[in-house]
């Protein structure tokens, strides 16, 4: 009998085959997302010296539900508004592996409407 590949395993792969092609630079860094089942998190890197930017998380905002679209979209929110203040403007999407969809997409769509450009 094959062992079947865990689902998080299966996502570490396409996020690596992601990384290969998707890097962040100090004029246009990498906005990466990792989900949870109960919390959303998210971060601007600059990937040429290795250190974070700018991060969001849905514990960080003390969200009583984390795990869901609008906690997703306040994170979005939040993000954009911190990389605004830090002058950063253009950034490339890292979806970390995860379909563009539904919490994924929230985030992103909502550091869109608040200024961000990817």
């Amino acid at each position: 009998m094959i062992k079947k590949e865990s689902k998080n395993i299966s996502r570490q792969r396409r996020h690596a085959r992601v990384r290969n092609k998707v890097s962040g630079t100090a004029a246009c860094p990498r906005l990466n997302v990792f989900r949870s089942n109960s919390n959303i998190f998210a971060q601007i890197i600059d990937d040429e010296k290795g250190i974070t930017l700018v991060s969001s998380s849905s514990v960080a905002l003390k969200l009583k539900n984390g795990g869901n679209i609008e906690g997703a979209a306040l994170v979005g929110k939040d993000l954009a508004q911190k990389a605004k203040k830090n002058k950063i403007e253009r950034i490339v999407f890292d979806r970390g592996g995860y379909l563009y969809h539904g919490r994924v997409k929230a985030l992103a769509e909502a550091a869109r409407e608040n200024g961000l450009e990817f």
